[in-house]
């Protein structure tokens, strides 16, 4: 198995890339481990769940919630998990976020690992030991930072991923290459999202180097103090969106980035963003959107980068560096308003 080890402030993850699922029985026992997927990767991979602890829950934003983890947690009593029990998210980003926060809070804590199946949990969702529930139209607003102990990538799950999930992933890959790596961009700009699904050679490259990107910001920065608040990119106009309009996460990210390009042309001179929006529509996603601007910014105002009066957004200078500016929040409304 080709593996790494990832040290953080709090813990140490081991990555597993492009490893079988038949593999995952060697890392984590069977006899003291419980399954947490959802009913679309069941129904698609039912075998694979076989031996195992399995608890199947509704797909979809919608049941990120404390009543899906309720539900969870008395299904983990009733299987008789105790501290020594693994939790296992197998599934995309919903999943990992709503199976590391279940494993944080049952008996005070227990250890967890993912199995990623969409490219948005390969490359984003599964790393950094963001866990968390939505509440009402404001996302990810109750949650912990604990790390996993390990993910497994198996690529098999991605065959029956449907075309919009890999658009909603490759939101997260262009958004690590505005804030991170110009290369990157420049390669997605001569590729699409075809030249990836015909060659899992290529892929894996894809996704072990942003998993790498997103670990080392992370490693620097666990708890968001600093660096790791790029990341944000795109995100806190996007979360604004993406529960009011029934948006997928993608998409919305992907909208947030390009007024979040238009911001940046405004407060940094910025001069790519027209290039940022082709390479969005390049991978099927969403550029500019009509929206209700006040309803968006009363969710925004609650955005958890907002300290006091001011909001820390994330900008480009140049394609490949961002960084963050404390706006104030009048400001910043007057700015989307007039978009």
């Amino acid at each position: 198995m080709d593996s790494v080890t990832y040290k953080f402030n709090t813990a140490a993850t081991r990555l597993y890339f492009d490893t079988p699922f038949s593999q995952l029985k060697k890392i984590a026992s069977p006899a003291s481990a419980v399954m947490v997927t959802d009913e679309n990767v069941y129904s698609k991979n039912e075998k694979k769940f076989k031996g195992w602890n399995t608890i199947v829950l509704k797909p979809g934003e919608n049941y990120k919630v404390q009543a899906t983890v309720d539900t969870l947690i008395e299904q983990m009593i009733s299987l008789k998990a105790d501290r020594k029990t693994t939790l296992i998210g197998v599934g995309g980003g919903v999943i990992t976020d709503i199976t590391g926060y279940a494993a944080s809070v049952y008996m005070r804590g227990i250890p967890f690992g993912f199995v990623p199946t969409s490219v948005l949990a390969l490359v984003d969702a599964s790393i950094g030991g963001k866990n968390g529930i939505d509440v009402g139209v404001y996302k990810n607003m109750v949650g912990t930072i604990r790390q996993p102990s390990f993910l497994l990538h198996d690529y098999s799950f991605l065959k029956t991923l449907p075309q919009n999930e890999w658009e909603n992933g490759f939101a997260e890959i262009i958004k690590h290459a505005c804030i991170k790596d110009a290369t990157l961009f420049r390669e997605l700009e001569a590729a699409s999202i075809k030249t990836y699904q015909q060659k899992k050679s290529l892929l894996s490259a894809l996704v072990r180097r942003n998993a790498l990107i997103k670990i080392r910001v992370v490693q620097k920065d666990e708890f968001e103090k600093g660096d790791r608040r790029l990341l944000n990119f795109g995100h806190t106009l996007g979360h604004a969106l993406e529960n009011q309009y029934e948006l997928s996460h993608g998409q919305a990210v992907a909208i947030g980035m390009t007024y979040a390009c238009h911001i940046s042309a405004l407060l940094t001179g910025f001069k790519d963003t027209e290039r940022v929006v082709k390479l969005l529509t390049r991978y099927g996603l969403p550029t500019y959107a009509a929206f209700d601007k006040k309803k968006v910014m009363d969710v925004l105002k609650m955005d958890k980068k907002r300290e006091r009066k001011e909001m820390n957004y994330v900008l480009l200078e140049k394609t490949g560096k961002a960084v963050i500016k404390a706006l104030p929040v009048t400001q910043l409304e007057k700015i989307i308003t007039a978009l």
